[in-house]
């Protein structure tokens, strides 16, 4: 049973519990009459998948990638239906066989299964994030349950159990990867409820679907949020700080708003909006600061409390039910970390040196405003504006004039494409006959050292209407040597395109992320493996970020640097002061950058780490989020976390619940191996070689730890971390 299949199955919506009175029966014989009518209306939706849907029979196009220019809209939802029946029958044969259970009967099988519902969830759930609307949106809210019970359907079957840990009780005469994949799927199976009792069992359906039902609410709340809280304004005056190309983007995000004449800021994901680095309006400032600060808090029509609420709650029950105490608990048993109490000691051990350099930064910001005349203490929507002035100030770097050097396209080719060139031999070649789900994507077939193909890349980097926020990977197709398939991988990122005509230029951040991207997209891309369910990224949260954050450094390397950074009008090489200036300030306002994330990432664990009961009684998420920062000695005013608890989609409407403090913990790797890598030569393809043999190839095939141990040799420390943030603190155990 492929995690790939498991992972289309969340979202989920209520579950009709037993009801004592007159009313409530009634209700529940109206709901069973309403749910058999839905059921015969499913089996008609399904009944219409056939040989004219697209999905029926794989891909013809190479490697198996979508065929868009046969996908529309309506294809999806009768293809799920039929993929899930078709996985159903297809599990029900595994469990009911007659043949004692064996490695291959069960496990092999079952990851053989599933192959209609992968192909098409796997789309579905790509082009919903990357280009969705509202038909999608609601399709999400629909589907969701039936994700939901599909998934419990395998996961509490007794009898498919039975099979499994006959197999895991016999898994001596296993080795190597098929012993991973039996301990590996024998824990899942406990982890989702296989030893409960039949009542408990039951409600931790309740509990999944409801679960799914409020992610999928959530998450489609974020899109409906970025409407009610955008910008509007009138006056081009209002928008002094803004270069000609930055305002002509926000009138024509107005003229396609239906707002000609006006301009329109939108908001980001993230609490910090990069715009207010440049708008020197103070009151406009604060407006844009509010509307991204105040999502979902009730400020406007759509309203996410009471789902952080609500899941929080609903998190802390199941994780019970299962026999933890926490969902904290839950979660990081099979993470790194281990337990909740190691990454909450990781972040608290670093925040009296992170907030001693937030207050020295805070100072030196707060000298600005006064010597400008500015009658005011410094406040979250001044931070940035101030903080750029001072960076001018302390290191002479202007930002914009940075990213003249950085122009897009040059950025992926001589840029990202080259680095990884140099490192691991590969390249990226354009492949113009790949239909996409959307304009401005590009799709290139990635050929090995030895020019044999290693699978497709899609890059959809520029910002959407109907994407959500952040950058992120995933993947159409996962790579498998069982079921013969080659990764097509896909990059997001919310990169706003200029104007008709102009260039598009790159903040350095943003050239940082694409390679940080891309590092996900490389462990996808060079997996090696048998069985799909240990699949490239298929590893505990706090790993799957170091491959990737390692990749991040080689922006600034003096090779790729040269190649890359040119002025995109006259071609000149970046000046090698004004390089000096970016490497200099490249740890500029770390403490803000640092301790804005540890934040987030307490918060998550203070909301994880309650009881059922504790969860239940949060009467209100503003007053538990203050309280939840003051007691972890992270609530100074002019940093906010990272992420609201109303906004936190890594947490509530994604799968890092528990989880988003595993940036911190991969980069604690990242800067450890790839420091070991500078010291043993740089960019070459011998340590491209060794990174990729003894930890992008192994998907979760071998313990992560094992994994690093092999490529460094020993298990990582905290000292180039902290070099690689410019900080100071107290040694991380």
């Amino acid at each position: 049973m492929r995690k790939s299949i498991i992972a289309v199955a969340i979202g989920a919506t209520l579950a009709v519990a037993g009801c004592a009175d007159k009313e409530a029966a009634q209700q529940t014989t109206e709901q069973a009459a309403e749910q058999t009518q839905q059921s015969t209306t499913e089996k008609a939706t399904a009944n219409e998948f056939n040989q004219s849907n697209p999905f029926y029979a794989a891909s013809t196009l190479p490697y198996f990638a979508p065929d868009f220019t046969k996908i529309e809209f309506a294809h999806y939802e009768p293809a799920l239906l039929a993929g899930m029946e078709a996985h159903a029958k297809e599990i029900k044969e595994i469990a009911t066989n007659p043949e004692p259970a064996t490695f291959e009967n069960t496990i092999v099988a079952m990851e053989k299964s599933g192959q209609l519902l992968s192909r098409v969830g796997s789309v579905f759930g790509n082009v919903a994030g990357s280009a969705g609307n509202d038909d999608f949106r609601a399709l999400q809210v629909k589907m969701a349950p039936k994700f939901a019970a599909h998934s419990d359907n395998i996961n509490l079957n007794a009898d498919l159990f039975a099979r499994v840990k006959a197999v895991y009780d016999s898994r001596d005469q296993l080795e190597g990867e098929a012993l991973r994949l039996v301990e590996d799927t024998y824990k899942g199976f406990v982890r989702a409820g296989a030893e409960l009792t039949e009542d408990e069992k039951s409600r931790i359906r309740e509990i999944n679907s409801e679960m799914s039902s409020v992610t999928t609410e959530f998450r489609n709340n974020l899109m409906a949020l970025v409407d009610e809280n955008m910008v509007v304004v009138d006056d081009k005056a209002e928008l002094a700080g803004l270069s000609e190309s930055q305002i002509a983007r926000l009138a024509q995000t107005a003229e396609a708003k239906d707002m000609a004449g006006k301009y329109v800021i939108t908001v980001t994901n993230t609490t910090r909006q990069p715009i207010l680095s440049s708008l020197e309006n103070r009151e406009l400032r604060e407006q844009v600061w509010k509307a991204s600060a105040l999502r979902g808090t009730g400020n406007t029509a759509t309203d996410n409390r009471p789902l952080v609420q609500k899941l929080t709650e609903l998190r802390a029950e199941k994780a019970q039910l299962l026999g933890y105490e926490s969902w904290g608990a839950y979660v990081l048993e099979q993470s790194m970390a281990s337990a909740p109490d190691a990454a909450q000691q990781m972040l608290r051990d670093l925040v009296p040196a992170v907030v001693s350099n937030v207050e020295g930064e805070m100072a030196e910001i707060q000298k600005v405003i006064d010597a400008e005349g500015g009658d005011f203490e410094v406040k979250p929507w001044d931070w940035a504006f101030y903080a750029e002035k001072v960076r001018a100030e302390k290191y002479a770097l202007d930002s914009n004039e940075v990213k003249q050097y950085f122009e897009f396209n040059r950025v992926v080719e001589d840029g990202v494409f080259f680095a990884m060139n140099q490192l691991f031999g590969i390249t990226f070649e354009k492949r113009d006959d790949i239909p996409t789900y959307a304009d401005d994507i590009n799709v290139y077939e990635v050929k090995d050292v030895d020019g044999e193909s290693l699978g497709l890349f899609y890059g959809d980097w520029f910002t959407r209407d109907g994407k959500r926020g952040g950058a992120w990977m995933s993947s159409f197709v996962s790579q498998s040597h069982l079921m013969d398939k080659k990764p097509v991988i896909l990059n997001n990122m919310n990169i706003s395109k200029a104007a008709d005509g102009e260039p598009t230029l790159l903040s350095f951040d943003e050239v940082s992320t694409m390679f940080h991207e891309m590092g996900h997209a490389l462990h996808g891309m060079f997996s090696d493996v048998m069985y799909p369910s240990l699949a490239g990224t298929s590893v505990s949260r706090d790993y799957v970020e170091f491959p990737s954050t390692f990749q991040e450094d080689w922006t600034l390397n003096p090779k790729v640097i040269a190649n890359m950074a040119k002025h995109h009008e006259t071609g000149e090489q970046i000046p090698q002061q004004l390089l000096d200036k970016v490497m200099a300030a490249k740890n500029f306002n770390m403490g803000y950058d640092t301790l804005e994330y540890i934040a987030a990432a307490l918060l998550d664990l203070e909301y994880h780490t309650l009881t059922p009961e504790a969860a239940a009684n949060i009467e209100d998420v503003s007053q538990f989020e203050q309280a939840a920062l003051v007691r972890n000695g992270v609530d100074v005013e002019a940093v906010p976390p990272r992420y609201r608890s109303t906004f936190f989609a890594h947490v509530f409407a994604g799968g890092y619940s528990a989880g988003y403090y595993a940036y911190m913990w991969s980069e604690v790797l990242a800067a450890d191996a790839f420091k070991y890598v500078q010291q043993n030569g740089g960019l070459t393809l011998e340590n491209g070689q060794a990174f990729r043999d003894a930890i992008l190839s192994k998907g979760n095939s071998k313990d992560p730890m094992q994994q690093y141990i092999d490529f460094r040799g020993q298990k990582p420390t905290v000292e180039a971390l902290l070099e690689r943030r410019g900080l100071t603190a107290p040694t991380i155990d």
